[in-house]
């Protein structure tokens, strides 16, 4: 009597610890899942790049925020596409920053060329360098020029000093009805994006990586 008792205790013990395997390997299942969907997403690197004369870097040819965006299109296996103004802003230092400066007080959106079609798109990441603690005008030029909802956007700036300083609350603001990750944006310096890639390509590695944006 004993023996059976003892053997019916194990073979229910056996079937609620089969019960919670299975449980346990669900919940895997669907946190690989997820993560799988998050990779899949079909995502866009959309930023404005100015080159030039820039401060602290001097006169460069590829843009401090056209490196990094770059970096993040290869490492989330994204799209990519340029915002460039139809006049260009010029390439002399003082000149570029009075012109945005001018821009921002009369809250001018000027024009851009060509577009791209964001619909297509679930994830969108944004780019741009930090001028008077705005996105350049031409970066709202594009923004407005779309229909946001939806769409998950996730800043970056490139910047000397003054890191995200608020910019991603402001694309947040513009980009109605996306779900705008503010206070996880990426902030990468334009003179180690110059001068010292591999501590940015690493920067954005895991940035991307703590996001879950990471290609396989």
């Amino acid at each position: 009597m004993k023996t059976r008792i003892f053997n019916i205790i194990s073979a229910a013990l056996c079937l609620l610890m089969g019960a919670t395997s299975c449980m346990a390997g669900s919940n895997s299942d669907n946190k690989t899942n997820n993560t799988d969907m998050k990779t899949d997403n079909k995502k866009l690197v959309v930023y404005f790049s100015h080159t030039g004369e820039n401060y602290n870097v001097g006169y460069i040819t590829e843009g401090n925020t056209r490196i990094i965006a770059d970096m993040i299109a290869d490492a989330a296996g994204a799209d990519r596409f340029e915002i460039v103004p139809e006049t260009a802003y010029p390439e002399d230092y003082n000149e570029c920053i009075d012109l945005a400066k001018r821009e921002l007080q009369s809250d001018a959106r000027p024009a851009v060329k060509g577009d791209i079609a964001i619909e297509d798109y679930d994830v969108i990441f944004i780019g741009y360098p930090q001028w008077w603690g705005e996105p350049p005008m031409c970066v709202y030029t594009f923004i407005e020029s779309h229909d946001w909802t939806g769409k998950t956007v996730i800043p970056f700036v490139t910047h000397e000093g003054s890191g995200m300083g608020g910019t991603d609350r402001k694309i947040d603001a513009a980009c109605k009805g996306a779900d705008v990750l503010v206070g996880k944006g990426l902030a990468v310096q334009g003179k180690v994006a110059q001068q010292n890639r591999d501590s940015a390509r690493r920067s954005v590695d895991s940035w991307l990586g703590n996001l879950g944006y990471v290609k396989h």
